[in-house]
C-alpha cells in the first residue's frame, strides 16, 4: 500500500518493451502504457503498477 495515496499496486503482464523505458501491459481488462524504467523486465514478466509506474517484479515461488 502506498504510504502516500493509500492505493494498491496492481499485478499486470509485460506484453511489450516499447522506447524510452516504457512497456505495454495487459492488465486482465485490457492494454495500458506504464513505465518500467525503475525495473528490469521483459515480455511475460509480471510486475507491480502503481500510478502507471512499474515498482517491482514478481517472481515465481520454487516449489
Amino acid at each position: 500500500m502506498c504510504i502516500t495515496c493509500s492505493d494498491e499496486a496492481v499485478e499486470v503482464t509485460v506484453m511489450t518493451l516499447l522506447d524510452d523505458g516504457l512497456a505495454r501491459v495487459d492488465t486482465g481488462e485490457g492494454i495500458e502504457e506504464i513505465s518500467v524504467a525503475l525495473v528490469e523486465t521483459g515480455p511475460g514478466d509480471r510486475v507491480l503498477v502503481h500510478a502507471k509506474e512499474a515498482i517491482g517484479v514478481m517472481h515465481a515461488s520454487a516449489e
